[in-house]
């Protein structure tokens, strides 16, 4: 610990930070260089930074524990073991690498491997890891035989399942735009909304979660409260081409995959080893575990989904995005996409044919007319009574609904449909909604129309019975919800409801509510606060003697034997090998090893220690 401690004091603080950076660590009671190499020697924190490691950096930290090691006796070990000549060439490089993420110190020729590092490590050699021969040893051999697979009907099958998930992605949101999701105290979406939110997606109900964990990580949704909506993130996306929208999820798997396993897939030869891809990532990480096994799930199990992987293998539309070319992986992606159309069939049962997926812009606008019957690459739409009355709800009127029809029939306006919208708006605002008078009170919202008849319907209709309707009059119906509530349960009952101000203007109103997609705020860097803290206990007047008394408590505490160097009256300098006992009142107790006698020093007298050497026995 003594040499890493040290070794964090020679570090320039941006060196220091990158290298902290580069391992996992708790922070808490670090107070100095000290304390910091402790957290950083801590079991945890070196086991989850040789889980990292690759099987060429095991090999050379494993080599370099020898306490007598330098950077030529590393090259020499892998060299005699029969190490591939590219690994034996690149060790000092390694080597450097070990020394960056803090397992190494590294002198001029000599290394170090804290003893923190060489417990958790060498034990396992054989056991649970391959020993020092196994990982110098050359990758297995490749047994290369013909390919028989059509190469086009793998990249055809990629392109079906990408644009599969886009689409019911596009068909989630479309659902949460219509009615919110609610989220269970315990943690998941309520049965009932799960359900729903399958069949719209045309997704199993097993499947949804992967689903709507994906538009969750992109931003597509939001929670608000205890309610899923469509996030204007998400409502921004739907307006994607089926392109655009896959490469904003594509992108999102990406950026979740450790970035080792990017480069190693990204880079990946047909003939790294004799395995598949798991076979070569678990071969190369060794000692991987939990983290390489989360990884490889993520960029196996959810490339499939969108498109990335088939059977368990990366196809190269996954190997270019991983790579960071998604533009091109899009290209290949999207070849086998259905075509965007622009018309529709209009037919006299009331229903509308998409021969292929609608344009965004068109399906959002038709959607707000019609009701989505059944989606696929042929989709079907219905329009009814209540459907239009939704449309003129929203700001729509007659002429503009059978103007936008019009545009994009490819068999002009039936007759039973212009007559559909033709009544549907003579017909709306028979029924309207506003707030209620305070002085109606506990009453929110008032109900009102000019058919007495309708009026009592309303009252008696056992759809409706939730609000708690009660008559005001032949005219008017009081209940004690918002009038948004109310207006979109009548509208759902089917009834001609218009939502009115309190000078009965019509009020146009719109169920799809988006909720903005949440502004990460900038994270603290603990590393730079860390390092501010550091920095300002380092400080002030005896720096070096408060340094020189950390070295000497640090060793006492760890029993490890020390070279102190001592200034003589005559200003000469004399070397003892000492294992210090304790420190205080400004004075050493120490063990002399070649003299068998306790030494007790003034710290002041002290001129350096470092070290014993390597094979002096401690006391």
């Amino acid at each position: 610990m003594l040499e890493l401690a040290g070794r964090l004091r020679e570090l320039p603080r941006d060196d220091l930070a990158a290298a902290l950076r580069s391992r996992e660590f708790d922070a808490t009671g670090v107070n100095d260089l000290f304390d910091l190499a402790e957290s950083l020697l801590a079991p945890d924190s070196v086991d989850r930074a040789i889980a990292r490691l690759d099987r060429p950096r095991l090999a050379v930290l494993v080599a370099a524990a020898d306490p007598t090691s330098t950077v030529d006796g590393v090259r020499r070990t892998l060299a005699e073991l029969g190490a591939p000549a590219s690994m034996v060439d690149a060790s000092a490089t390694l080597i450097d690498r070990l020394a960056e993420s803090l397992l190494v110190v590294r002198g001029d020729q000599h290394l170090h491997v804290p003893a923190g590092v060489a417990s958790r490590l060498l034990p396992r050699l054989g056991v649970d890891l391959p020993t020092l021969a196994e990982l110098a040893a050359p990758a297995p051999p490749v047994l290369v035989g013909d390919d028989p697979v059509d190469r086009s009907l793998l990249e055809r099958h990629s392109s079906d399942a990408a644009y599969a998930t886009v689409a019911a992605t596009a068909e989630l949101l479309a659902a949460l735009g219509a009615q919110p999701a609610r989220e269970l105290a315990k943690g998941g979406l309520a049965l009932p909304d799960s359900k729903r939110l399958a069949e719209a997606s045309g997704t199993p109900l097993e499947a949804l979660p992967g689903l709507f964990h994906r538009a969750d990580e992109a931003g597509l949704v939001v929670r608000d409260g205890a309610y899923w909506l469509e996030s204007d993130r998400g409502a921004a996306w739907s307006m994607e081409s089926a392109r655009g929208r896959w490469i904003v999820l594509a992108g999102c798997w990406r950026d979740r995959i450790p970035e080792t396993l990017r480069e190693l897939v990204a880079r990946r030869s047909d003939t790294l080893t004799s395995g598949a891809l798991r076979d070569d990532v678990r071969w190369l990480y060794p000692a991987g575990g939990a983290w390489l096994d989360d990884g490889l799930q993520r960029l196996l199990g959810e490339a499939e989904a969108l498109g990335l992987a088939v059977s368990g293998e990366p196809v190269e539309a996954g190997r270019l995005v991983l790579a960071g070319e998604l533009e091109r992986a899009a290209d290949l992606v999207a070849a086998h996409f259905p075509a965007q159309v622009d018309h529709v069939y209009l037919q006299h049962d009331l229903s509308i044919v998409a021969p292929g997926p609608l344009e965004p812009e068109l399906d959002a606008r038709l959607r707000g007319i019609a009701d989505v019957e059944a989606r696929d690459l042929a989709s079907t739409y219905r329009v009814s009574a209540a459907s239009v009355n939704r449309a003129l709800a929203a700001g729509e009127r007659a002429d503009s609904i059978l103007e936008f029809l019009s545009s994009i029939s490819l068999t002009g306006i039936p007759q039973p449909l212009a007559y559909l919208v033709s009544e549907a708006a003579e017909r709306f605002g028979a029924v309207r909604v506003t707030a209620a008078a305070e002085s109606e009170a506990p009453a929110q919202a008032s109900i009102r129309s000019d058919d007495a008849e309708l009026v009592g319907t309303l009252a008696v209709d056992q759809a409706l019975a939730s609000l708690a309707l009660r008559r005001a009059g032949p005219h008017r119906l009081l209940t004690r919800f918002t009038p948004d509530v109310v207006f979109w349960a009548l509208s759902d009952a089917k009834y001609p409801v218009a939502a009115e101000n309190a000078d009965g203007e019509i009020v146009r109103l719109q169920r799809h509510r988006l909720a903005p997609a949440p502004v990460v705020a900038p994270r603290a860097d603990p590393v730079a606060a860390l390092l501010d803290r550091l920095e300002a206990t380092q400080g002030g007047d005896g720096t070096e003697q408060a340094w020189l008394a950390r070295q000497l408590e640090a060793a006492a505490r760890s029993k490890e034997s020390l070279t102190v160097t001592v200034r003589m009256p005559g200003g000469d300098t004399a070397d003892y090998l000492l294992a210090p006992a304790s420190v205080a009142n400004g004075r050493l107790r120490a063990r002399d090893h070649k003299a068998d006698i306790e030494r007790t020093l003034p710290l002041s007298a002290i001129a350096a220690v470092a070290p014993a050497p390597a094979a002096t026995p401690e006391g």
